[in-house]
This record gives structure tokens, C-alpha cells and sequence, in this order.
């Protein structure tokens, strides 16, 4: 998986920041600024399609329609809503276990072992059934790193704290943390003059 991905959608450049450590919180993380100003990044077939890609989940283009956009966001928001009661120390919410289970228990990539090395095949509900699993994975581990919101005031991006001693404030640099440290550098110069 990459961390950082940049891929060309119909209509121009799209970016999917994957810094969260799993490809469920990188999922639940396509609906940026939940508090504020909602934002959908996965706006269409297309731009799934593009993320499905870019994050890992599909080794290659899949066929994407209107229902696979639908099954995708009901994951997205289950698997938000799961890490969410997890992060609060909440029993799980029985519907989003549903949407989740079921994807989980949905066809999952085919693998196999080629002269060229491993190769992954599968369609969407193959890719989001993976989603699922990786994040039944995490929930379901009590050795997983610490589960955290991102520190920036208006992201509600989740991310796994992977950092030495759990010190990861932001979900990424790029976003967030250089935007933060930048307004507490203007903060400070401010109150210094």
C-alpha cells in the first residue's frame, strides 16, 4: 500500500491521501472535514474505481457501477462508525457490524503464484470485501497499534499510530501536520512582536 497517491480521474487529477495505516480508515476517510464542511471525495464509479486502485485494494481497473458506489459508501460509513465506537471505548453498533460483515464474508481477491511473482485478481465486491476484512482485522486485534483521530481541529481522519511511542498527533504531514505547525509558528511570531 502507498501512502500518498495521486491518479487522473475523467475529470482531471485526483488525490487520496492513504496515510492511515489500513485500507477500512483509508476507505472511511474519502468523506474529508465530517465536522465542518463535508467533503466526498468518492464522487462517482470512476473516482472509486481510481481509489480501489491507488489505495491497493484491486490490483488493477475493476468494473465500478452506481451499486458499487452505494455498497462502498455503506462500508466506508460502517467501518467509520466501527472505529469511531472502538476509539470511544463504545459497543459496536449492530448495522455497521452488519455492512461490514457482510462484505467480509463476500468473495475476497484470488491469488496466485506466477513466474513474475504474486498476482492478485478480483472484481469490486472482491477489493471491498477486503476493505471489510482488513478492518475486522484491526478491530478484532487487541495488539493493533493505537487507533487515533487525526489532532487538526476540523479533520476527523482515523489513523493507526505505528509512530515510536504512539506520539503521532496529525494523520499526516502533508495535510495537517505541516498546516498546523505552521499556524503555531505564525501564532508564536505574532505573540513575540
Amino acid at each position: 500500500m502507498v501512502d500518498d497517491a495521486s491518479v487522473t480521474g475523467q475529470d482531471g487529477d485526483v488525490e487520496f491521501a492513504l496515510v492511515s495505516g489500513n485500507l477500512a480508515l483509508d476507505l472511511a476517510g474519502t468523506l474529508r472535514w465530517r465536522r465542518t464542511a463535508p467533503e466526498e471525495v468518492l464522487v462517482d464509479p470512476d473516482t472509486l474505481r481510481s481509489w480501489l486502485v491507488a489505495s491497493g485494494a484491486a490490483p488493477g481497473p475493476v468494473d465500478v457501477d452506481a451499486a458499487a458506489l452505494t455498497r462502498a459508501l455503506a462500508l466506508r460509513e460502517a467501518a467509520y462508525r466501527l472505529a469511531r465506537d472502538r476509539l470511544e471505548g463504545r459497543a459496536f453498533d449492530p448495522d455497521a457490524l452488519d455492512v461490514v460483515n457482510a462484505a467480509a464474508a463476500g468473495p475476497a481477491m484470488a491469488i496466485a503464484l506466477t513466474p513474475d511473482g504474486l498476482v492478485r485478481r478480483g472484481g469490486v465486491d472482491a477489493a471491498l470485501g477486503d476493505v471489510a476484512r482488513s478492518l475486522i482485522t484491526l478491530l478484532g486485534d487487541p495488539a493493533a497499534p493505537p487507533l487515533k483521530e487525526c489532532g487538526r481541529d476540523a479533520c476527523t481522519r482515523l489513523y493507526l499510530d505505528r509512530s515510536r511511542g504512539a506520539r503521532r498527533t496529525w494523520c499526516g504531514m502533508d495535510e495537517c501536520g505541516n498546516r498546523v505547525k505552521a499556524a503555531a509558528y505564525r501564532a508564536r511570531r505574532r505573540g513575540a512582536g
